[in-house]
């Protein structure tokens, strides 16, 4: 397909070339003329030495043209020099028998007058009305120049160059399926307009981070085999009043030329904010362009074959008239994988590398949960780079095991040097956790214990959900509860409560927080009811805002007390859990203590009263660990509060702050 703005850009090349060399002309020219006035014969000579040479009888003659004189020297010599104005000189000439010659003064013409005068202010005009032609219409090179303010900053990629199709795009099938008939209308639009058929002008994506939006994008120009023009909504505003508008006018004019194609415009929400929101009432940038943008949309033919795609994960921030019917009125949610949406992402990114024969992408999609497209595409990535340090010719189970254990829970630090007392306490705190979370009723498993550090944290206790958890009930919150307060129990019974570190100070927090929830938002308290009593101001799909409460004084106190008596009991209630079973508690701790991991085999049998054996890998990860740093310990209070914020359970294990999330 031709590119219309490319022969645009080499005549706008051509044309500045030619403006440059017709300047460089005239400057020339004009110099040239200044420095013809200025410029001597051969020789430059003072008026005084002049004379001296005229009274003896060296000059034998002179031409005089108005002051400026010009002689020859008896010898054959030329010079010149300037009359000051000297009465005397014709007498002393006429003296010295020196022959003159009088030619009449250089009259320039009026227009040469005119224009030596007005030159230096006819340049800076030019030069002015050049810049403002640039500005406005993207001169000094074309889109790439200086003054292109006004350019759309869109990249532009042609049918060949977008090799993405749907077969790339896994994991949102009901996404794929709603974009369908937008690649069936750029394909065949003659189908929908016989019928009297409006395909939507705009399509909303909306999601959280590294969903794959773009991506789908992308997939729908590939397979409709259409011109994908991809631009940022903050390409468009900049600190110019009406260069963003002028943008999205240029934007549309390239896109008419090119239809039909896809526009698509990533994180929208720079550019189409409520107007009239914020300090001072709005942005005038960024409404004016905003404003354009609505008007170029309601501009759009059904016949052109322009379609608008756009990305954000902050709808709720959205001006209402982008969503309004004839715009972005077509919203599609692109939400994070389930498990089998997440084993056929894993497939499609494996396809680059490659993977051994025991490598199971189904296995892999069920200890990720919650994970992005863009999270799975890490984790691939790094299991390949493990296996290119090990040096080894494929990918195989191990390394993606190990890449997971880093993204969730952090980097090992095993050159870190912990106390005996300091390791042998962090042993019964994880293990505390392991028990709990093994015995209690509707509990995720646990699937690996660790005690080397990682990240910031001294342990980790990591559970593995066997299927995606759409809602929470009580039983599991109330497991939950009580598998955080484990580590802590655990410290307490072993150590005497003088011993207690400040370990737990995450596992209270999240536990504080959760059983909060059950009661002001879930209505999971007989005493107070279904009711909500305070809630999170939700902020798209980035988080949440500040707390809301709906509640009078005397109703905080039931609250605060009912949440006192619901971790109260389950704190009772791990405790017992745990005296009853102190003797997998030791063995636990000292199966931690000699292989500082055990997984989810070496737990069961531990549960079981059996000898819990070597992890699979430990022969492996004794070979690679570096030889002990002698370093002392940090004991400093400072340092122990900080590592004991630190210490929380793997992020698959936890329950969310807010109400439970649909994943």
């Amino acid at each position: 397909m031709a590119n219309p703005p490319n022969n645009n850009n080499n005549n706008d090349l051509i044309k500045n070339l030619i403006i440059w060399t017709v300047l460089t002309v005239v400057l020339l020219t004009v110099f040239n003329h200044f420095g013809s006035q200025n410029m001597g014969t051969t020789h430059r000579l003072d008026y005084t030495q002049f004379i001296q040479d005229v009274r003896s009888g060296r000059v034998a003659q002179v031409e005089i043209q108005g002051n400026l004189i010009r002689g020859v020297y008896t010898d054959g010599k030329t010079f010149s020099t300037y009359n000051p104005g000297d009465p005397g000189l014709m007498g002393d000439l006429l003296d010295n028998n020196v022959r003159i010659v009088a030619r009449p003064p250089e009259q320039q013409s009026v227009l040469m007058q005119i224009f030596i005068s007005w030159f230096p202010m006819l340049l800076l005009i030019a030069v002015w009305l050049w810049a403002m032609r640039g500005m406005a219409n993207g001169g000094m090179g074309g889109k790439g120049g200086p003054f292109s303010f006004g350019k759309s900053k869109a990249r532009m990629l042609t049918p060949e160059q977008v090799k993405v199709t749907f077969d790339d795009v896994a994991g949102a099938e009901e996404a794929k399926e709603e974009v369908k008939e937008v690649v069936d209308f750029l394909k065949n639009p003659e189908k929908f307009q016989k019928l009297g058929a409006k395909i939507p002008k705009g399509v909303l994506m909306v999601g959280p981070p590294g969903t794959g939006k773009t991506l789908l994008a992308k997939a729908i120009a590939g397979e409709a085999n259409v011109p994908f023009f991809s631009i940022s909504g903050s390409d468009f505003v900049e600190m110019f009043v009406g260069v963003g508008a002028s943008r999205v006018r240029d934007l549309f004019e390239q896109a008419r030329a090119n239809a039909p194609c896809i526009i698509f415009i990533d994180e929208i929400d720079a550019v189409g904010r409520s107007r009239g929101v914020g300090i001072g009432g709005g942005n005038d940038e960024r409404e004016q362009t905003l404003n354009q943008l609505l008007v170029e949309m309601d501009g759009i033919e059904g016949s052109e074959g322009i379609i608008v795609i756009a990305a954000t994960n902050r709808p709720d921030v959205l001006d209402p008239a982008l969503l309004r019917p004839g715009r972005f009125d077509r919203q599609v949610t692109v939400g994070l994988p389930d498990v089998r949406g997440r084993e056929q992402i894993l497939k499609v990114h494996m396809r680059k590398i490659p993977v051994g024969e025991d490598v199971d992408p189904a296995v892999i999609a069920r200890g990720t949960p919650g994970f992005s497209g863009a999270d799975l595409a890490n984790l691939v990535n790094e299991a390949a780079l493990i296996a290119a340090r090990e040096n080894s010719d494929k990918v195989y189970m191990r390394h993606f095991e190990k890449a997971k254990d880093k993204i969730l829970m952090g980097v090992e630090r095993k050159t870190m040097v912990m106390s005996e007392e300091e390791k042998k306490l962090t042993a019964y705190h994880e293990a505390g956790h392991a028990i709990i979370g093994y015995l209690m009723p509707e509990h995720d498993p646990v699937y690996k214990v660790s005690i080397i550090p990682r990240g910031k944290a001294l342990g980790v206790t990591m559970y593995l959900p066997e299927e995606d958890s759409w809602s929470y009930s009580k039983t599991k919150l109330e497991s939950q509860l009580c598998s955080l307060y484990g580590g802590r129990i655990a410290e307490e019974l072993i150590f005497g409560p003088e011993k207690v570190t400040t370990g737990a100070s995450n596992d209270i927090e999240r536990a504080t927080k959760l059983a909060r929830n059950m009661v002001a938002k879930w209505g999971l308290s007989e005493r107070l009811g279904p009711l909500l009593y305070e809630e999170e101001e939700q902020n798209g799909f980035l988080g949440s805002g500040g707390i809301v409460s709906y509640v009078s004084d005397e109703t905080k106190e039931l609250i605060d007390e009912e949440v006192r008596r619901i971790i109260d009991t389950n704190y009772a209630r791990a405790k017992k859990i745990l005296e009853d079973n102190m003797d997998k508690l030791h063995a636990m701790a000292q199966a931690l203590l000699e292989y500082e991991t055990i997984d989810a085999e070496q737990i069961k049998r531990i549960m079981e009263g059996k000898d819990p054996g070597q992890p699979k890998d430990w022969q492996d990860s004794q070979d690679k660990t570096p030889p002990a740093e002698t370093a002392p310990a940090d004991t400093s209070a400072e340092a122990t509060e900080s590592k004991g914020d630190a210490d929380k359970d793997a992020p698959s294990g936890a329950i969310p702050d807010g109400a439970p999330k649909l994943q």
